[in-house]
């Protein structure tokens, strides 16, 4: 395997807070990428003060200590080298630039108008350098249709129409369990910057990638077409069960829930035999999917019968090991960061730093394997400012005199 990572020579620029863009800056990191994260002297990015810390004390919830450091940090802020940098000033401004031309991508997501008023917009820095890539991750788009709401992730789940197909029939909608608008718009973010380096690499030209959290989630209710099945009578929420593919749910059982698919018809003939009733197989109600879909809520309820009477072992014993029917268990968060075999392909990994001595806390790894390129999240993160030499003395060449007015003056 090579030992050079597929983005090598590529240098991005981070001004990027919170979840939506610094998830989508990691993964450049991840991918090879030199990523500068810029953050404001003093303070930086939000989420350095989400609990739980770690310090002295281990991992706790209480007050942050001069010396923690925050888990969401350690996890976010890996492959990324930490530079504080105050754009509101004019110094500050002209350092961006100079860091600019020496760059290839700028990933920000600020609130509407803010690169603007600061004066690092697109618009600014493809006049310092034309061949700049520069990617808006922004919750509504820009110019925004919500102007003056501010684009937090339930929010933007709401607005998006996920919240209202997540849950069941009977109950109110619900936020899915993860930030999943501020997850999925960088992956987007990401393939649009990838793209675009693509096509700079045959033309020299540079462009703004621009991704929009709420385009990202209802892009993905529009590919289901809950609208025609609305129509047709169906519910909006099923709950734990797909029904336009039943059997496709969770099942309780006696002691958890399992996970099965039988709508093809083998499955479904296998699952019928497992729980006792082969003749369902000629049953107009169930023998093929169209009528399945109308009878969902009594077939399900046949399913559960005959689960609750086993544990989730057995269950899935019956099934997927004797019969060859799709069933797993439902697992919970811990058991998943347990996994050997999610740990030994780096799906997720252990965080490091000096607090977290003899106590383990994991992170997400980069699930994208390459056959001949390494790509991980393989940097620990950085304390505010640890990279300011190296990047403004070594990159920008600045003198010692010329970094300690920079420092005096609160500009780094």
């Amino acid at each position: 395997m090579s030992a050079t990572k597929p983005l090598d020579g590529i240098r991005v620029l981070d001004l990027t807070v919170a979840l939506a863009g610094p998830y989508g800056s990691l993964l450049l990191g991840g991918l090879g990428a030199e990523v500068i994260r810029i953050e404001s002297p003093g303070g930086g990015d939000i989420a350095r003060n989400n609990p739980p810390y770690v310090g002295e004390d281990g991992i706790h919830f209480g007050v942050k200590g001069e010396h923690d450091v925050s888990l969401t940090t350690l996890n976010r802020a890996r492959n990324k080298k930490s530079i504080t940098l105050d754009l509101k000033s004019d110094q500050g401004r002209a350092l961006f630039m100079k860091l600019v031309k020496e760059s290839d991508v700028v990933i920000e997501n600020a609130s509407e108008g803010v690169t603007a008023r600061l004066g690092v917009d697109y618009e600014s820095v493809r006049e310092v350098n034309p061949k700049i890539i520069y990617a808006s991750v922004k919750a509504f788009g820009e110019p925004s249709p919500y102007p003056k709401l501010k684009g937090m992730d339930i929010i933007v789940q709401a607005l998006s129409g996920i919240m209202d197909v997540t849950g069941f029939a009977d109950g109110p909608p619900t936020r899915i369990g993860l930030p999943i608008a501020d997850m999925i718009a960088p992956l987007f973010a990401v393939n649009g910057v990838l793209a675009a380096l693509i096509h700079r690499g045959r033309t020299g030209v540079g462009q703004r990638v621009q991704v929009s959290m709420l385009d990202c989630l209802a892009s993905l209710v529009a590919e289901e077409h809950f609208d025609v099945f609305h129509a047709h009578g169906y519910p909006r929420r099923s709950g734990n069960s797909q029904d336009r593919l039943v059997p496709f749910g969770v099942y309780r059982t006696q002691d958890g829930h399992v996970a099965l698919v039988a709508f093809q018809p083998d499955w479904f003939q296998n699952l019928a035999e497992a729980i006792g009733q082969p003749e369902l197989v000629n049953d107009p109600r169930y023998a093929t999917r169209g009528p399945r879909m109308k009878h969902a809520t009594q077939m399900n309820a046949l399913i559960e019968a005959w689960t609750l009477q086993h544990t989730s072992a057995e269950v899935i014993y019956e099934l997927q090991e004797k019969r060859g029917v799709p069933a797993a268990k439902v697992r919970s968060p811990r058991e998943v960061l347990d996994d050997a075999a999610l740990r030994e392909r780096g799906a997720v990994v252990r965080l490091e730093h000096e607090g977290l001595d003899g106590i383990e806390a994991m992170g997400m790894g980069l699930p994208i394997k390459l056959s001949d390129t390494p790509v991980q999240f393989d940097q620990p993160a950085q304390a505010l400012g640890a990279a300011n030499d190296e990047i403004y003395r070594t990159l920008l060449k600045l003198s010692e005199t010329e970094l300690s007015q920079l420092r005096a003056a609160g500009v780094i």
